[in-house]
């Protein structure tokens, strides 16, 4: 079998067949093996979220990821990393992360490999794939291989520094599958001039947040930048972004903002000193004036007041765009799972064919989700082909 792509996805499924016996071949194009593992987790790689489950995923066809995860969960790969010896912790909100570098985990799926006697092609670029009665061929640069089992586990379009490319997209359209068009995601947001006026100057301030989109709602900080918003509150909502829906923020979560700016209404001091007690001063000013509401609250009617409480707690934002797949954590979209079977990751109607990892439309959270669909869906063609 051949396995086109060396990131996480493709190193497990490689690693799988091999130890199953199956003679594999891992190709990669790039020069440099598991980037994206490289730099995930601040150089020390989020491998994985112990909360990880469906709910935590977006796709056209949301019940795909179900099997894959259920078969191989956070506690499995959890295990792997302890039986190499790897120190880990939890950060927050079940996100777990090597205590010393991500190459700890390339070095362990590197070794993975070696157990089972995976064969490399790398650097070597994929120029063509052709399918006849025998199999697959995959035409390279340094060669020709044959397979009867061709995986594809070439990532998304994140990051085209360190190599990303639609060739797992246009491959799948070349044997009939559809594509559901690739987007960025968990990626920061764009902001018009009208917000940057007020808030660019606050590049680097961060505020703890609800911020909401569609069915997204997260609990997280959100950081100001030059160009518009950032941070875990903002990328996690950007995957529910659809180009004209606006942001919703609670800038005061836990708190009933109306109720609670009621009992400061004889104060003679500014509204945004009195936010300062909840908010960054420099937020808290900013917003007043961008809501013509830095006066002393005083000089604010009760009625006022609520429609400054409500405003707090939804304050509702419409970027300008995002700022791409070179900043994007993932990419939302991929090849359409419609077609694909959910056990084995392989195409209904092209056999031998499978399709792993984030080429695929299944998209997790931010905080260890996408590694574990990784693992999930590499284990599961692994087992299969």
């Amino acid at each position: 079998m051949v396995v086109i792509g060396a990131g996480a996805a493709g190193m497990m499924c490689a690693a799988q067949a091999g130890r199953r016996g199956r003679r594999v071949l891992l190709i990669e194009h790039y020069g440099v093996v598991g980037e994206k593992i490289r730099i995930s987790g601040g150089g020390r790689c989020n491998f994985t979220n112990v909360n990880a489950g469906p709910t935590n995923y977006l796709s056209q066809n949301p019940d795909f990821c179900r099997s894959a995860l259920a078969r191989y969960t956070p506690g499995h790969f959890v295990r792997l990393v302890e039986q190499y010896g790897i120190a880990y912790h939890e950060k927050k909100l079940g996100q777990l992360f090597c205590d010393r570098s991500a190459h700890d985990i390339i070095a362990m799926l590197k070794a993975e490999c070696a157990e089972g006697g995976v064969e490399w092609k790398m650097p070597c670029a994929v120029e063509a794939v052709a399918r006849d009665d025998e199999g697959f061929r995959v035409v390279t640069a340094q060669g020709d291989a044959r397979c009867s089992s061709l995986v594809v586990a070439t990532g998304g379009l994140t990051v085209p520094k360190m190599g990303a490319t639609p060739f797992g997209y246009r491959l799948a359209t070349q044997f009939g599958l559809e594509i559901v068009p690739p987007t960025p995601a968990l990626v920061p947001l764009a902001m018009p001039p009208e917000f940057l006026a007020h808030f660019g100057a606050l590049s680097g301030v961060a505020v703890e947040v609800e911020a909401s989109c569609g069915a997204g709602r997260f609990r997280e900080n959100l950081l100001f930048t030059h160009r518009g918003l950032s941070g875990p509150a903002v990328l996690q909502a950007s995957s529910y972004w659809n180009g004209g829906d606006s942001i919703g923020i609670d800038l005061l979560p836990e708190l009933d903002a109306a109720s609670w700016l009621r009992t400061h209404a004889g104060f003679s001091a500014r509204l945004d000193n009195v936010l300062a007690e909840r908010l960054p001063a420099r937020v808290a000013r900013e917003w007043c004036l961008a809501h013509d509401v830095a006066v002393p609250i005083r000089t604010l009617s009760d009625e006022r007041l609520r429609a400054v409480g409500t405003q707090l707690k939804n304050w509702h934002v419409q970027p300008s765009g995002t700022l791409g797949f070179n900043k994007a954590e993932v990419t939302l979209g991929g090849v359409d799972t419609r077609r694909l079977s959910s056990k084995t990751m392989g195409a209904l109607d092209v056999p031998g064919l499978y399709f792993i990892g984030e080429v695929l439309d299944v998209t997790g959270w931010l905080g260890g989700y996408n590694f574990q669909w990784a693992w999930a869906s590499g284990h599961a063609a692994g087992q299969a082909v």
